[in-house]
């Protein structure tokens, strides 16, 4: 990996913990901040770490953005998956490169983008969007995050089917996940998981319920928690504020 940075890379541009710019390289494009503004031709070939002024003196810090900081750049038009709900998903379905893995609905394609990076490079990610409006918007984000070459996108309503068979795993992100958990059981491996995220209680009743009719074992339901703290020696607290609740996730595998 580079130490310089090159035209195409995503960097942080790092000013304090509460401003911090993730923005892709592109000679000749002007980025404008709250500090001012920096020419982004003129990153080409510093060091990870070299400060920079923005054009009224503020010195910002040049450094590498991962996949996750790529991520929260996408314009988000849906509801999407929380990381914390989202990493224990992936863990919790065996999912990593080479799986294939089927997913609805696209939405945004927030998920859509998580599940490419860990199938990478040889798995592959199959997402349905019933909106074709949804589905041309997450089209463009995958491209720009550089994973659409591991998505095969579908503008098709996954309620009448699921066209893939033997798949490692099934992602259900709709409001009536059990309208397709016959479908899932059909298209899945022997030992896949089916992983579902609902917000609500009676969605979290009727998923269950539709697992156990279908047949599927293992039923776990579970709604993941994250609490965060302030960083301040003095004031070592819980944030007053933060997100309550997410969502349930429900596992189940097909044994």
């Amino acid at each position: 990996m580079s130490s310089v940075v090159k035209q195409g890379d995503w960097i942080i541009l790092y000013h304090s913990d509460k401003h911090r710019y993730v923005v892709k390289v592109e000679e000749g494009k002007m980025f404008h901040t709250t500090y001012g503004s920096i020419n982004l031709s003129s990153l080409i070939g510093l060091k990870y770490g070299d400060e920079v002024e923005t054009n009224v003196g503020e010195k910002l810090t040049i450094s590498r953005a991962n996949f996750v900081d790529r991520l929260e750049t996408i314009p988000k038009h849906t509801q999407v998956i929380y990381p914390k709900d989202a990493a224990y998903i992936l863990i919790a379905a065996g999912i990593g490169p080479g799986s294939r893995v089927v997913e609805a609905g696209t939405g945004t394609g927030y998920m859509t983008a998580i599940l490419a990076w860990y199938v990478k490079p040889s798995g592959r990610v199959y997402t349905y969007e019933i909106r074709k409006d949804f589905y041309e918007k997450a089209l463009k984000n995958l491209e720009n995050l550089g994973v659409l070459q591991h998505v095969e996108a579908k503008n098709k309503d996954i309620r009448n089917g699921i066209d893939e068979e033997e798949v490692d795993a099934v992602i259900l992100d709709m409001p009536d996940p059990w309208t397709v958990t016959e479908h899932a059981k059909n298209a899945l491996t022997h030992g896949g998981t089916i992983a579902v995220f609902i917000p609500t209680m009676p969605q979290l009743e009727k998923t269950v319920v539709s697992l156990r009719k279908t047949g599927f074992k293992q039923i776990e339901p579970t709604e993941i928690q994250l609490r965060k703290y302030k960083p301040i020696p003095e004031e070592l607290r819980p944030e007053t504020l933060g997100v309550v609740h997410t969502g349930y996730v429900v596992l189940a595998r097909k044994l």
